[in-house]
This record gives C-alpha cells, sequence and structure tokens, in this order.
C-alpha cells in the first residue's frame, strides 16, 4: 500500500519519466473491481484526458496528484502503478491504463482498494484528498515538534492506542499500519499503549522516530514492501513486517511478534517494547 516513501518515490520517478508525456488512449475499468474507484464516469477518461501533457507530479501524504493542464489526477494508496515502454508486456488486468503518444504506457491496478480520481481542476470534493493536501507531510520543517505535541495534546486521543493515534482519522496523511511498525520499533514504544501513558521523553522519541524513519525509507527509494514504477522493491528493509516475523529482533534478540489488531496487523519485538 503506498504510504508516505512510496508516494514521495513515486512522484519523484514520475516528474523525471513522464513530464512532457502526451496522452493518446485511456482504457478505463479493463478488469473491473468493486473497490475501484473514479470521479464521475470512468468511461469519460478517454475524452477528458486525450491530448493532455503531464506537467508534473507531487504527493500529499499517501495520495499522488498529477498535473495535466487543466485536469488533474489522483491515485490512491490501494493503486500500484507501473511503466511500460513495451506494449506486449502490459498486464491483462488493469482498472486504468493510459497510452501515451510516444508509445510508453502508465498501468494502474487495483489491489485492496483504491482510487484514480480524473477531474478539471478544482472539480473534486473529497475530504482525504483536501486533508492529505492541508497538513504537513512529516517530511517537511512545517511538521516539527511543536506540531507533534499539538496532535499528542487533543483530548479526543488521550485514551487511544498510539497505533490509533498515528495510523487514524487522517491525524497525519499517509503515516499508515505499515510505517507505523518501523517508527515505533524504532521508538521502543508497544503500538497498544495509550497516549495518556506516554511520558513526555516517549512523546519525544515518536516524534524523532517519525522524521527520521520514514526520511531514510524515502530516500532509499521506499520500503523492501512495496514497488515502484518499474516494479522494483524499495530498498529500505523493514525491521518489522511480513518479512521479519518470528525472527529475532536485532537489537535484543527478542522475538518479533504478529498480532491482530484493529482491524489488521501489529508487529513487535516481545522485549524492547513492552505493552
Amino acid at each position: 500500500m503506498l504510504e508516505i516513501p512510496e508516494a514521495a518515490v513515486l512522484a519523484e520517478q514520475m516528474n523525471e519519466l513522464l513530464i512532457g508525456k502526451v496522452i493518446q488512449k485511456v482504457i478505463t475499468n479493463q478488469s473491473p473491481h468493486k473497490f475501484a474507484w473514479f470521479a464521475g464516469d470512468p468511461e469519460e477518461y478517454d475524452a477528458l484526458l486525450k491530448g493532455k501533457e503531464i506537467n508534473k507530479a507531487v504527493n500529499h501524504g499517501g495520495l499522488i496528484e498529477v498535473y495535466l493542464d487543466d485536469v488533474r489526477m489522483v491515485l490512491g494508496d490501494g493503486v500500484a502503478l507501473r511503466l511500460f515502454s513495451d506494449k506486449s508486456k502490459l498486464p491483462k488486468k488493469h482498472q486504468l491504463c493510459i497510452q501515451f503518444t510516444d508509445g510508453s504506457f502508465l498501468v494502474a491496478s487495483v489491489q485492496m482498494y483504491g482510487g484514480m480520481w480524473c477531474f478539471k481542476k478544482g472539480q473534486f470534493d473529497n475530504q482525504y484528498y483536501f486533508i492529505a493536501k492541508e497538513k504537513p507531510s512529516p517530511l517537511s520543517d512545517q511538521f516539527n515538534e511543536k506540531y507533534f505535541k499539538k496532535i499528542t495534546s487533543e483530548e479526543s486521543v488521550q485514551k487511544k492506542s498510539v497505533k490509533a493515534l498515528l495510523a487514524t482519522e487522517q491525524r497525519i496523511p499517509g503515516l499508515g499500519n505499515g510505517v507505523l511498525q518501523d517508527i515505533l520499533y524504532n521508538a521502543g514504544i508497544h503500538p497498544k499503549k495509550k497516549v495518556n501513558n506516554l511520558s513526555e521523553k516517549e512523546k519525544e522519541r515518536i516524534f524523532q522516530s517519525i522524521k527520521d524513519t520514514l526520511f531514510e525509507m524515502t530516500i532509499q527509494g521506499g520500503r523492501d514492501t512495496e514497488k515502484d514504477l518499474f516494479g522494483c522493491f524499495g530498498g529500505y528493509k523493514t525491521k518489522l513486517s511480513k518479512r521479519t516475523v518470528n525472527q529475532p529482533c536485532e537489537i535484543c534478540g527478542g522475538q518479533i511478534i504478529k498480532k491482530a489488531y484493529m482491524g489488521g496487523s501489529i508487529y513487535y519485538c516481545e522485549k524492547c517494547q513492552e505493552e
């Protein structure tokens, strides 16, 4: 799933490789998916996008916004993006396929769920999009200790777990359950720990870990559980993920545990992150 590091990496790749490309043809819903979301009628995407030139790509949290003259395309966190130069290599199943005049293709496929919203500038009413654009990214200077302290001091979060604080309700757009695991591991905090039980030093550790961990993930090309435009896994080796469960902790040698929690999974070291 696209989260802050992967969205930043994909946006950078798109700026390097797609700027100036002109759209020749668009195919939508070749493989219908119940949880593939579009803005308006996807059958109109071809007419809307044909002849448009890619100007730039910007990531907002886990979303990628592509500027195409007077049109915008927003790609959500459950969308896998691939760039192809050979038509014979195109996947058989996809929900959005954009052919450029130079013969290359940008293909979007939905995994569990995902949005591929194309619309005229200013004609998209989606609260997640607006919130993601409005709030500062942890990769920016605007996301500082003062800003984080404001988030953690809100009365509504005091009885919530640290996972709920960081990865739900768009408090930090693009920080999801995936990157959360290493953030809390590096901070030495159990994901179930309640916010009102955190000391000031623990809050400081979490803040610094958010900044440092997401930066490291981004500069290394994303996590090793996620892929870029060419289908290559990121260079950041996840410490807590499906790849490391039941393995020994690199710090203390304790076991990496996986448990179901809040509709998803959490990973933690049984010794370094006591509940």
